[in-house]
C-alpha cells in the first residue's frame, strides 16, 4: 500500500473509484466486502449496493461519482437489461459490467449490444472479476483523459497519443488457460494510429472465440469506431453462435449508425479444444497462417466476406479446419506483412513463413513476440505507418 493510499484510508477519504453493485442476492454484499477487503482498505475501491434497477437509478441520481455499475441481469422491479438502457440518461460518464449465469448467452449478447463494456458469469470468480474491473477502469481513465484533452488538441500528434491510449486500454492483457492449447496476442501501436484490435472470448463448452481486426482510417475516429466494433463483436460472439452469424450481426449493427462511412476488416474464429477444429469467417481480413509441426505452412481459405460496415445485409460464409498437435495458427493485421524498410521493401508473407521453417515449436507467446521483433528488425529506422498486431493459437503436442 502506498503512503498516499494509507493516509487516505486512515482519514476515511473518498476512494479512488466508486463501484455500484446491483443484485438481489442478500449475501452478495457481505461476500464482495470480504473478498475485496484489501482494495477497500487501501482506499482503491468503494462499494455501494442496490437490490434492483430501481434502487440503482436512485443511487446514481444522488451520487454522480460512481465509476462502474456491476449489475446482475435477473432482478425484481427492474432487471439489468432495462437498467442498462436507463443508465445513460442518469450518468453517461461510467462503464457497466454485466453479471449473468453461465450459459445465458442471449441476455449477455443483448447486454453488450446495449452498452455493457464487459461481463462476468456466475458463480463469480473473484480473480476474473478483479481483472475485469481493472481493465474497465483502465479504459475509463483513458476515455476520460481523451475527453478532457479533446478541446486542447493543437496538433495531430496529441490526437494520436490519445487514440493510442484508448486503443491499448481495451486489448486483453491476460489470456485464458485452455485444455490442449494456448493463446497469446500483442500489438505495437504506430505513430499514425489506426484501429487494430484483437480479442479472446471464452464461450460455452470450453470453446474460445478468437478475433483480429483492423479499422479503416487513422486517429481518434478510428479508435472510437474500433471500440464500438469490439463491443458489438463480443456481444454477438456470446449469443449469435456461428462465426458467419457473428459477422453478419455486427455488420448490420455497424451499418445502422455508420455516418462516417468507416469499415473494419475482421477475422473471427471459434476454436474447440476437444475436437481441435477451428471454425471461422473472414470479413475482408488477411487470412491467418497455419504453421505445422514440421515447419511447413499454409494460409486458411477465404470465405468470401466483405469488410464490416460497408454493405448492410451481406451474407458471410464460413469454413472449418481440423488442427493437429503442434500446429500454430498466426492471426495478424496487414501492418505485419506490409511493414516497409528503408529500401521501401515489404516484409511480406514469405518472411513470416520463414520464421518457422525447420520445425521449431515456440509457445504461443514466443511465436507472437518473435514475429513482432522480426518485423521491427526488418524495418530498422524506417517509420512505422501502421499498427503491428499478432495473435497466436498453439495446439499442444501429444
Amino acid at each position: 500500500m502506498s503512503d498516499g493510499a494509507s493516509a487516505r484510508a486512515a482519514r476515511g477519504d473518498v476512494p479512488d473509484y466508486r463501484i455500484l453493485v446491483v443484485d438481489d442476492e442478500p449475501d452478495l454484499e457481505r461476500l464482495v466486502r470480504q473478498r475485496m477487503r484489501r482494495h477497500i482498505r487501501r482506499g482503491e475501491y468503494g462499494f455501494e449496493f442496490a437490490a434492483n434497477g430501481v434502487e440503482a437509478l436512485e443511487v446514481l441520481a444522488r451520487d454522480p461519482d460512481i465509476d462502474i455499475v456491476l449489475s446482475d441481469i435477473n432482478m425484481p422491479k427492474m432487471d439489468g437489461l432495462t437498467l442498462l438502457q436507463q443508465i445513460p440518461d442518469v450518468n453517461s460518464d461510467l462503464r457497466s459490467v454485466i453479471v449473468s449465469a453461465y450459459g445465458d448467452m442471449e441476455n449477455i449478447r443483448t447486454a453488450m449490444n446495449r452498452g455493457a463494456f464487459d461481463f462476468v458469469t456466475k458463480p463469480i470468480d473473484f480473480t476474473d472479476l478483479e481483472v475485469t474491473i481493472e481493465r474497465t477502469l483502465r479504459h475509463l481513465d483513458e476515455w476520460r483523459a481523451a475527453l478532457a484533452s479533446r478541446d486542447k488538441l493543437v496538433a495531430l500528434q496529441n490526437e494520436l497519443d490519445v487514440a493510442t491510449k484508448i486503443q491499448q486500454s481495451i486489448l486483453p492483457d491476460a489470456f485464458p488457460r485452455l485444455d490442449g492449447c494456448e493463446v497469446y496476442g500483442c500489438m505495437q501501436a504506430a505513430r499514425n494510429v489506426g484501429g487494430d484490435f484483437f480479442d479472446v472470448i471464452k464461450l460455452e463448452r470450453g470453446r474460445v472465440g478468437l478475433a483480429v481486426a483492423d479499422v479503416s482510417d487513422k486517429g481518434v475516429p478510428a479508435a472510437l469506431f474500433m471500440m464500438s466494433s469490439r463491443t458489438l463483436l463480443k456481444g454477438a460472439a456470446v449469443g449469435a453462435g456461428s462465426p458467419s452469424a457473428v459477422l453478419s450481426e455486427v455488420n448490420d449493427l455497424l451499418n445502422e449508425t455508420n455516418e462516417a462511412a468507416m469499415f473494419v476488416t475482421v477475422f473471427y474464429g471459434v476454436y474447440d479444444p476437444s475436437s481441435r477444429v477451428l471454425t471461422f469467417a473472414n470479413g475482408g481480413h488477411n487470412p491467418p497462417l497455419v504453421v505445422h509441426a514440421d515447419g511447413s505452412s499454409e494460409e486458411l481459405e477465404l470465405t468470401g466476406g466483405l469488410a464490416l460496415g460497408a454493405v448492410s445485409g451481406f451474407p458471410y460464409g464460413q469454413a472449418s479446419v481440423a488442427l493437429h498437435p503442434g500446429d500454430l495458427v498466426v492471426f495478424f493485421t496487414d501492418g505485419v506483412t506490409e511493414a516497409i524498410n528503408a529500401s521501401n521493401e515489404e516484409f511480406g508473407l514469405a518472411a513470416l513463413r520463414a520464421l518457422f521453417r525447420g520445425g521449431r515449436r515456440p509457445s504461443a507467446r514466443e511465436a507472437a513476440e518473435t514475429i513482432l521483433q522480426a518485423v521491427r528488425d526488418f524495418a530498422g529506422e524506417a517509420p512505422q505507418f501502421d499498427d503491428l498486431t499478432c495473435m497466436t493459437l498453439r495446439v499442444a503436442d501429444e
